[in-house]
């Protein structure tokens, strides 16, 4: 018996970052499964677009026999709009995120997980105007006079799931307290740092014959308060609504739905290929405002197909959706035009 390697090196290419900072995105991440010899997992990442460059770290440490974890999130990310015609104004933003995660399994079998965990983060961002050296400058509501938006909160979160050899049913729900510490933002009028949100996401996988499987999620995410954009959920892009550019919607609250049928049309056990083609998916989303007006289009849904392929340390995925409501947004990228890909390739 050979022991596995605990490191890998991973690549992704694919273009699901917003199109004002360039949709097409660089990703590697390098991954250390025991760095010390406890068990304890690091992750290191870089991410770069046309218009954004970010770094992220995670290391998760084991705490206790029962598999209990604690890790530390760390991500930091500068951006400039080079979208048309906002570029001229020549705006840029550096952004960070430090969060710490508390999380232990109360069941944990090969056939159903249950856990617990909290997690206590901080984010920050802030804009600028380029443009007749302006400086610091607020676009996003609640920013202060400097263009900075700061949230501390406090999150409670329950995650469940149980496995069969048919199916595996996945449920996580998450409280969010958003409190007044550690420089965070407070105004008096409008939103800041002190909010309350609960956010569910529920996911089922069927297989319905050998690589034929069903799949159908959704998510919501409640709140009785005015948000900040940090905290606001996005709508539109391959992740959740297919057919539309990424975070075509941003509001308080928000609805999705998702179905999609994967079918076989080529396999290559010798070289670990599968070939599935994605017949048909269907994406919804909606989104509403607690106290400000709704976006003028806030449901939006889109319908298309697509194809995976595996091989091996090769991961590949194209889809291609159709808008089913007009949002009237310029299709200037392809991603404006419902097509999306992404290639993984994991080099050790």
């Amino acid at each position: 018996m050979v022991e596995a390697d605990s490191f890998d090196v991973g690549y992704t290419l694919d273009n699901n970052r917003s199109p004002a900072v360039g949709s097409l995105r660089h990703q590697v991440e390098l991954r250390e499964g025991n760095v010390s010899g406890f068990g304890d997992r690091l992750t290191l990442g870089y991410t770069s677009t046309s218009g954004s460059k970010g770094f992220d770290l995670t290391y998760t440490l084991p705490v206790s026999p029962d598999n209990t974890t604690l890790a530390v999130d760390f991500t930091t990310t500068d951006s400039e709009v080079i979208e048309d015609p906002f570029d001229v104004l020549d705006i840029t933003a550096d952004s960070g995120a430090l969060a710490l995660t508390l999380r232990h399994p109360l069941i944990e079998t090969p056939t159903r997980e249950v856990a617990l965990g909290l997690q206590l983060s901080r984010e920050r961002t802030q804009t600028f105007l380029g443009i007749a050296d302006i400086g610091g400058f607020p676009l996003s509501r609640g920013a202060d006079e400097d263009g900075q938006t700061v949230v501390s909160s406090l999150g409670f979160f329950q995650e469940w799931t149980q496995r069969s050899l048919e199916q595996v049913l996945a449920v996580r729900s998450q409280f969010n307290l958003g409190f007044d510490m550690l420089g965070a933002t407070i105004n008096e009028t409008g939103p800041d740092s002190r909010f309350f949100s609960w956010q569910g996401q529920a996911q089922w996988v069927r297989l319905l014959a050998p690589d034929t499987l069903l799949l159908l999620k959704g998510s919501v995410q409640l709140t009785p308060d005015s948000l900040l954009g940090l905290e606001q959920i996005g709508i539109g892009g391959q992740a959740t609504v297919r057919g539309y550019r990424q975070d075509e919607l941003l509001t308080d609250n928000g609805a999705l739905a998702s179905l999609e049928v994967r079918l076989p049309i080529y396999r290559n056990p010798e070289h670990d290929a599968l070939l599935q083609v994605v017949v048909p998916f269907i994406d919804l989303g909606y989104g509403w405002n607690t106290e400000e007006a709704n976006p003028d289009t806030n449901f939006i849904a889109g319908l298309g197909a697509g194809l995976l392929f595996q091989m091996e340390a090769l991961r590949a995925r194209l889809d291609i959706g159709l808008p089913l409501v007009d949002t009237n947004t310029e299709a200037n990228s392809l991603q404006e035009r419902g097509v999306y890909f992404t290639v993984d390739y994991a080099f050790f």
